[in-house]
């Protein structure tokens, strides 16, 4: 029987997909791969074009590309012991086989001679970009390096692929090793009734308590450690669990620190191997930004705009603290800070973000989210019956998209809820890019949306918060960026844009999630179906930029870490990296005793990946600048005006990397972003 792995088939068999497969199949995808270049390298110069040059690399790698996916997929939602150890036996051989793609002397050879053929010379639109996009990944990846050199790249992407996937690890590791167990109801008071049965029942089903004699069980995923850090009376329990969240990574036997000097000091030797003087202008040459000093400007300039509010803010919160408790003087430690500043907002606004819950139950929220889609941008998403089609896990559901027209412009799963075999966090990822083909025939893509949200309980839909809402959102617009997408080459497609710009069409669905017409498709009562009271709404509004300082200073302090990291790396290779990090931030960081601690320890997003989101953490606030100024055109001509998502489809989510980002923006709106949209969303201009 053929392995199941190598079955390109639109519906996965999951089933099918053992451990025992995982080594095999992707031998066999690098076979494949190898002998499909070695066809290309073995073309005389003189006979190499566009079509058997550019566009066969573009195909070389399908199989490889669509197994591997499968594959690393499977570890971030089911992860086990054996899982990890195939998937890790096979990780240096696929890195160094993308790694040595565009070291091969005899493929830049033709690449070039291909890119000079009459074939390419009135190549235009998507054709002339992947033709420009592939000779600038080549030169950007090393393609023009002596052997020596090229051999050294080769081997130090293989260990960053090595050390980040270790990195990540450890983060999933040492947050399961963690747990809390509290007998004495009393620590709970403050808790949310649906964060203590959460606790109950998380007990319960690890077998400690019983329902007569109950036991609360905490740990470090979000739905479980949240609310105790905005709710909990109980200071040391608040203490606990934070000592504990900022220890993850920090501790061995999951320990990240030297990890960090080596992945830093390899992307470091990277970039002057590469001829560039940091790590962070090789990443950022192609996206937005185009340098370190720029994104850093942007980092810094958006920090003079905000710091006199955060210092503001951070002022009004001591003092509130000290009237309440009659202890003037004393700086909030760290795990005092989401406490004490969900009581100043609930004492400013009489807003609890408890009373949302009930407005949000998943089911509901799902629906209002497709019908979103639906008025705005011209999509039916239906989901497919329990059984029809295969999952990896009982909760998983499957969904298609279908376009006015009627086409089928792709499908996705969708896996909501924490597991200790799932990675933390929220993200949207792709298994299949379809699209046009030469003869307009078109394919469709599949995709998948996770998350970590809040799980129903005692037969009730699960009741989210209005955060976790914009979390199903902003991955839904990721989703839509790639089953929009109608390119002909599928590495154009979709998400794989400039890293600074990919946010936009994520960051733009949040907004739906604050308009009035727009919640009321959704946001009813899970008992009585009855639309959010107006007062509820106006006290939600009222308080939607409480502290709006704080949470852009806390994006900026992550993105100036990164790029500090990234820019000054020889600074980070010896001594203390968290001391010398909190130097560096300065007044980015609100002052607290202790101090407050930097994340580089559990930064996933900067230290999971060989390269991921290093030096292109500021892409978070950049891409708000966007998608508040994009929002304008929808808040001015109405926000379900089906013309303007229509454009947005058009102009945007289709067209992929098939032109510079800049150009796509403004192609929507008609001139370059402006940053005082943002301000103005924020409440700080």
């Amino acid at each position: 029987m053929a392995n199941p792995l190598l079955d390109r088939s639109f519906q996965i068999r999951w089933s099918r997909l053992t451990t025992d497969q995982v080594v095999p199949a992707v031998e066999q995808a690098l076979t494949q791969a190898g002998q499909a270049i070695d066809r290309i390298v073995n073309r005389e110069l003189g006979a190499v074009d566009y079509p058997n040059v550019f566009l066969a690399l573009e195909e070389a790698t399908d199989l490889l590309n669509e197994t591997w996916a499968k594959v690393t997929h499977l570890t971030t939602v089911a992860d086990s012991p054996a899982l990890r150890e195939a998937h890790n036996a096979m990780l240096p051989q696929v890195s160094a086989f993308f790694a040595r793609i565009p070291l091969h002397p005899e493929l830049w050879l033709r690449l070039k001679a291909a890119a000079a053929h009459s074939t390419a010379a009135g190549l235009r639109g998507e054709h002339r970009r992947f033709l420009s996009e592939t000779m600038a990944d080549f030169r950007q990846q090393g393609a023009d390096l002596p052997a020596d050199q090229k051999a050294r790249l080769e081997a130090v992407q293989s260990e960053l692929a090595q050390l980040t996937q270790k990195y990540s690890e450890n983060v999933l590791d040492a947050t399961n090793a963690w747990e809390l167990l509290v007998d004495d109801p009393a620590r709970l008071a403050g808790l949310p009734a649906h964060a203590k049965e959460a606790a109950r029942h998380s007990a319960l089903k690890q077998g400690q308590g019983t329902e007569t004699k109950p036991v609360w069980r905490f740990t470090l995923h979000a739905p479980s450690q949240e609310p105790v850090m905005l709710y909990a009376e109980d200071a040391e329990l608040r203490r606990h669990l934070w000592v504990a969240a900022v220890a993850v990574g920090n501790q061995a036997p999951h320990d990240n620190r030297e990890l960090i000097k080596r992945i830093l000091s390899l992307r470091q030797e990277k970039a002057v191997l590469l001829g560039r003087p940091h790590f962070a202008d090789l990443v950022l040459e192609r996206r937005m930004a185009k340098t370190g000093a720029q994104a850093l400007a942007f980092t810094e300039d958006l920090h003079g705009r905000v710091v006199a509010a955060f210092k503001r803010e951070c002022g009004e919160l001591e003092s509130f603290k000290a009237e309440q408790t009659k202890s003037p003087g004393a700086l909030l430690a760290p795990w005092e800070i989401p406490f004490w500043a969900e009581k100043l907002r609930r004492a400013r606004y009489h807003f609890d973000e408890e009373q949302l819950r009930p407005y949000f139950p998943l089911p509901g929220v799902l629906a209002g989210m497709f019908g979103i889609a639906g008025r705005v941008f011209g999509l039916r998403v239906t989901e497919r019956p329990s059984g029809t089609v295969e999952r990896w896990h009982p909760e998983v559901k499957f969904h298609d998209v279908h376009d006015q027209a009627g086409r089928h412009i792709g499908s996705f799963y969708t896996d909501w809820h924490p597991r200790e075999s799932k990675r933390g966090g929220a993200w949207m990822n792709y298994l299949i890019t379809g699209g046009l083909k030469p003869d307009g025939a078109r394919t469709p893509h599949l995709g998948l949306m996770c998350g970590n949200l809040t799980p129903a309980m005692n037969g009730q839909p699960a009741l989210l918060t209005h955060r976790e809402v914009e979390t199903m959102f902003h991955e839904f617009g990721h989703l839509l960026h790639h089953l929009s997408g109608e390119l002909e080459i599928k590495s154009l497609n979709g998400v794989n844009v400039a890293w600074d710009f990919v946010e936009l069409p994520s960051q733009i669905m949040e907004n739906w999630c604050w308009e009035r017409a727009a919640l009321d498709l959704f946001a009813r009562h899970h008992e009585t179906g009855e639309v959010m009271p107006d007062a509820l709404y106006a006290q939600m509004i009222a308080a939607k930029n409480f502290r709006s300082a704080s949470a852009t200073m806390r994006q900026l302090a992550f993105a100036r870490m990164d790029l500090d990291l990234h820019l000054r790396t020889t600074d980070y290779l010896t001594g203390d990296i968290a001391l010398r990090l909190q130097e560096r931030l300065g007044d980015f960081l609100m002052p607290t005793e202790p101090r407050m601690p930097t994340p580089e320890n559990r930064f996933t997003h900067i230290f999971s990946d060989p390269t991921g989101y290093a030096a292109g953490y500021y892409s978070y606030k950049w891409a708000e600048v966007l998608d508040a100024d994009a929002f304008t055109r929808f808040k001015q001509e109405g926000i379900f005006n089906a013309q303007v998502g229509g454009e947005f489809v058009a102009k945007v989510l289709s067209r992929g990397n098939s032109a510079d980002p800049m150009q796509l923006f403004t192609d929507f709106m008609g001139r370059p972003p402006d940053l005082s949209a943002l301000l103005l969303r924020a409440g700080l201009a």
